[in-house]
This record gives C-alpha cells, sequence and structure tokens, in this order.
C-alpha cells in the first residue's frame, strides 16, 4: 500500500504533462483532468482506509531510509485532508468545463490546475519540511497565472499583491529552512521533532513563532490576512473556489502539523495562539458585515473560519486539535460551496454586488436553495454540517476552561449569521437598483448552466452527509488528534529503529 503514497503527487504531474502536449485539443485536456482526478480520489480513500487501519503509511523515495532519503507520510490527518481536497478539486473542474469563460479560452487552464492539485497533495503527504516548501512554490507557480487569468486591471493589480506578499513568505520560510537546517542539521521533520528537543529552549520558541507566521501568511490569520480580501474575488469563478477551500487551508495544515509535531506545547505558545485566533474570528466577521458584495463578504469569512481552527489547535488538547481538524475538513467544502454559488449568481445576474441584484430566489430557486444550506453550515446552525465542527470546537474550549476563546466563537458565529443574512436578503429577495451593469444571462431554469449548478449541487450534497456521518468523521479526527498529540508514533514510523 505504500507504494500508492506518490501517486497523488505524480499523476497530476503527467496529467499536466499530457495537457500541454495535447493543448490543441480542448477535449483531451479535459479528459485528461477528470480522469486524473477522480484517480487521485479513489487513490485517497484508499489510503485514507489503510491510514485508519495502520495509524501511519509511509514512503522512502528510491527506498532510501529517513532522514537521509526522502518520506512521505500518508496519516489520518493527510489522508482526511487529502480525500477532501480530491473531491473538492475533482467538482471545482467540472464545474468550470461548465462554465464558459477561461477554461475554454486558456490553453493553460488544465495543466496549471493539475499542478495546483500535485502541490497541494505534496503538502500534506511530505514528511520534510524542504519539501513542503517546494510543494508551497509549485502551488503558487500555478496560482500566480491562474489569479490573474483574464487580464482585466483590477485582477492583475489584485493578483500582484498575491505575488509580492506569498514571496515575501517564501523567502521568509526558507530563511527560516536555513535556521533550522543549521542549528539541527536536518530538514525531516520527524528528525528535527527529535533534534529540536536538544536546541535551547529560547531558540525553539523563536523557530516555533516563526514557522507559525510563515503558515499563518498563507493560511490568513490576522494580521497577516490583508492581502486576502482583494486578491480572491477578482480572479475568475472556479479558481476563486479553489483557492478559498484548499489554499488556505494547506496553511492551516502546516500550522497544525508543525506545531504538534516539532515542538512540545507550552501554554504561552497556547495563549499566542487563542489571541490570534479570536481575532481573526472577530476582525474577518466584522470586515464581512462592512461589505456591499457577495464574494468579498465571503472572502472575509475565509479569514474568519480559520480563526475557529487555530484556536482548537491552540487548546493543545486531543478534543482540541479534533475539533480544529473536523472544523477544516467541513469548510473546505462549505466555503468551496459558497464561491461556486457566487459564480453562478454572478453569471446569471450579471454582478456580484448586493445593491446590483435580487430577487433570485423567483428566477433561481434551486441556487438559492444550494446557497442556504451552505451558508447556514458556515453560521454553524444545526442540523447543518457546520454545527457539528462549531459544536467539537466549542465543546473543547469549555473543556479546557478557555472562555475568551469560547466567547469569540459565540461572537463570531453571530457576526457570520449577520452577513449571511444580509446576502440572503440582498441577493434572493432584495430588489436591484436601477444602475447600468452587465448583462444578466439566463441559461436554464437550473438558474445557470447545468455543469455548474450540477457540480455546485454535488458538493452540497458532501456538506449534508458530512452532518448526516458526523459521529464516525468525529471519532476518525479524534484517533487523528491522538497521534498529533502523541507524535512519538508519528517518529517511530518514519525513523524506525533509529528514533
Amino acid at each position: 500500500m505504500s507504494s500508492l503514497v506518490p501517486l497523488p503527487i505524480v499523476l497530476p504531474l503527467l496529467g499536466a504533462a499530457i495537457s500541454i502536449i495535447g493543448g490543441r485539443y480542448r477535449g483531451l485536456q479535459r479528459v485528461v483532468t477528470l480522469v486524473t482526478l477522480a484517480s487521485v480520489l479513489v487513490i485517497s480513500i484508499l489510503l485514507l482506509i489503510e491510514a485508519d487501519d495502520q495509524a501511519f503509511v509511509v514512503h522512502s523515495a528510491g527506498g532510501w531510509p529517513a532522514p537521509l532519503g526522502v518520506s512521505l507520510m500518508a496519516d489520518r490527518l493527510a489522508t482526511m485532508m487529502l480525500v477532501t481536497s480530491a473531491i473538492v478539486l475533482f467538482v471545482v473542474a467540472v464545474y468550470a468545463i461548465g462554465q464558459p469563460g477561461e477554461e475554454q479560452a486558456r490553453v493553460a487552464f488544465h495543466p496549471l490546475y493539475l499542478v495546483l492539485a500535485s502541490g497541494v497533495s505534496a503538502s500534506f503527504l511530505t514528511a520534510d519540511l524542504f519539501n513542503l516548501f517546494v510543494a508551497f512554490e509549485m502551488m503558487l507557480a500555478a496560482s500566480y497565472v491562474l489569479i490573474t487569468l483574464g487580464g482585466r486591471p483590477d485582477q492583475v493589480r489584485s493578483g500582484m499583491s498575491y505575488v509580492v506578499i506569498s514571496l515575501v513568505a517564501s523567502t521568509l520560510f526558507i530563511t527560516v529552512l536555513a535556521l533550522l537546517y543549521m542549528a539541527t542539521g536536518t530538514v525531516n521533520m520527524a528528525d528535527l521533532a527529535v533534534r529540536l528537543a536538544e536546541v535551547d529552549e529560547s531558540v525553539r520558541a523563536a523557530f516555533s513563532l516563526m514557522l507559525f507566521v510563515v503558515f499563518g501568511i498563507k493560511a490568513g490569520v490576522f494580521p497577516l490576512f490583508f492581502w486576502l480580501p482583494d486578491s480572491y474575488p477578482t480572479a475568475p469563478g472556479p479558481v476563486t473556489a479553489i483557492f478559498a477551500g484548499l489554499l488556505t487551508k494547506v496553511g492551516v495544515y502546516a500550522i497544525i502539523r508543525s506545531q504538534t509535531l516539532l515542538f512540545e506545547p507550552t501554554e504561552w505558545m497556547g495563549q499566542v495562539l487563542i489571541i490570534v485566533a479570536v481575532l481573526t474570528m472577530i476582525i474577518g466577521g466584522l470586515g464581512a458585515i462592512a461589505q456591499d458584495d457577495m464574494k468579498r463578504i465571503l472572502a472575509f469569512h475565509i479569514v474568519s473560519q480559520i480563526g475557529y481552527m487555530i484556536f482548537g489547535l491552540g487548546l493543545f488538547t486531543v478534543a482540541g486539535v479534533a475539533g480544529a481538524i473536523i472544523y477544516v475538513i467541513n469548510n473546505m467544502v462549505v466555503k468551496t460551496v459558497l464561491f461556486l454559488v457566487a459564480g453562478v449568481v454572478e453569471r446569471r445576474a450579471g454582478s456580484s454586488r448586493l445593491s446590483e441584484i435580487g430577487g433570485l430566489v423567483r428566477g433561481a430557486p434551486f441556487v438559492a436553495l444550494l446557497f442556504a444550506v451552505s451558508a447556514l453550515s458556515l453560521a454553524g446552525l444545526p442540523p447543518f454540517s457546520g454545527f457539528v465542527a462549531k459544536l467539537a470546537v466549542i465543546d473543547a474550549g469549555i473543556e479546557a476552561a478557555s472562555w475568551i476563546g469560547v466567547a469569540g466563537c459565540l461572537v463570531a458565529g453571530v457576526l457570520t449569521l449577520f452577513s449571511m443574512l444580509k446576502i440572503w436578503s440582498g441577493v434572493f429577495w432584495g430588489v436591484p437598483d436601477e444602475k447600468p451593469g452587465a448583462e444578466p444571462i439566463v441559461d436554464s431554469r437550473l438558474g445557470g448552466p447545468v455543469l455548474m449548478v450540477g457540480a455546485t449541487a454535488v458538493l452540497a450534497s458532501v456538506t449534508v452527509a458530512v452532518a448526516l456521518t458526523a459521529g464516525p468523521l468525529l471519532d476518525m479526527a479524534v484517533r487523528a488528534g491522538e497521534d498529533l498529540m502523541e507524535r512519538d508514533g508519528y517518529i517511530e514510523a518514519i525513523l524506525g529503529e533509529q528514533s
């Protein structure tokens, strides 16, 4: 089974190469993309089943043992993230094929999309910090182009902000890697966990904070999120959806992995994470209610929702980490659905500004239903999937007596519900102002092109499935949390007798 571990990384790269060669044939590109991503999904599910049974599935590239060789690790956390990302990537690819626009006009869309998919998989599976840097660069190289597809001035301007901030984060990351290697002589994460224990406590604390800043920029935590609300909404619809659903969560994954594996949990770091989490929740929520554009509201909620995940981690308990994991999994799906709905709304109404659209509940009731399901889930209302995730985080906070964090979760929940109602009343019930804008497009009774609406409906049904299977999923998240908090198993699986 360990031979399957590299395939979610390798297959998309092979698919990207074939897609470039067959660039003249858009039908071939689409088939290659869908077959590749479907294969990755199947392999990811097999790895999840194996990881949940064995806890750790390790692959050593070229047969070279760690720490000398390159190691890949498929544990419960990595495979849960891998399966969710594979679902999202496949569905958004179908959505992109169904949306007239950049996918049809740009021969580079499919190769770039597959490179992005490979980078996401590599981020979850790598057991080496330098290869995590490489995986980030793969994602960023693809995203630099994807975010500016179309070439509109606002896209290029916002895309430049994204590029500059990402380059700063990458520079900081490689600098931290150099310092880590200087201090320990390794960048293998399991080996680092062992060797960092021998480093002076103040140096460990500095490394912990530096890695948190590096990954925090990518995750969009307070105060490092300022680039996100301007960059994401200007990209093409499918690109915005995949960025919102996956890229920030890769940053959260890196924070969870590094803070639990490389460093022993400390009270002061837990307090730092909780304070940052509460500020991220509240500031993101306040930013959302101040907007008059559906995409910008949702972009600020990317920030706000990250706070719940960081709060769960900051508790440094099995329950808290498990709550963070289930929250990440659910949010990856819900956030993608909301941006897919926003794309359908923008295409049908000709705008995403609340003041320029309205009444879609009558013209596109099915789209309104899809938004309602995902919005109520994001707000954390029962019986939707977000309620389970939010309850898990809040319950862990109550158990740990972290009252500031619990209060922050509740306040942010109210702000989220308020802003979702603002979208609902403006987009689906409101009456648009008489202002000139883009001409509305009515494709079908579904409210948009069949593939766009169908793909959105499939992903919305996944959120319902998460709610229906909340018990088993939460149990798996608890097992993943136990693996993270008891890091000896991870270290032993990578290093074997050397540990």
